[in-house]
């Protein structure tokens, strides 16, 4: 989360590479807690690198299958340890196939954007 300078009162943001090292420690910690993760990255402003102060992090997970509807599979992931307020999407490696060869624009943004990590 952002942290008061100690010299004023003006809010530091966390910046793309604090963001990124912050992810890459995460995704170590979590692979331990979910053995079946495939594929950890972010995407969104961070990915892009036209973040700001309020921005959040966009996180997306390939697991090896899922039993649970997509909107509720992220309820299990903490995302506490993150340096700004993170959102998870979460796919199967049989949706991410799909995803990958499907025409849609949310899709063609993933493939192209995304920063893997794991």
């Amino acid at each position: 989360m952002p942290v008061r300078s100690l010299n004023s009162s003006v809010l530091v943001w966390p910046n793309r590479a604090q963001v990124d090292r912050a992810v890459r420690d995460w995704a170590n910690r979590i692979v331990a807690e979910h053995r079946d993760v495939r594929r950890l990255g972010y995407f969104g402003s961070y990915a892009r690198g036209d973040w700001g102060v309020g921005s959040d992090l966009d996180l997306i997970a390939v697991v090896a299958q899922s039993r649970e509807p997509r909107d509720r599979r992220a309820i299990d992931w903490d995302l506490t340890d993150l340096p700004v307020p993170a959102e998870l999407l979460v796919y199967s490696a049989d949706e991410w196939r799909d995803l990958e060869t499907s025409e849609s624009r949310f899709g063609s943004m993933l493939l192209r954007e995304t920063v893997w990590v794991r």
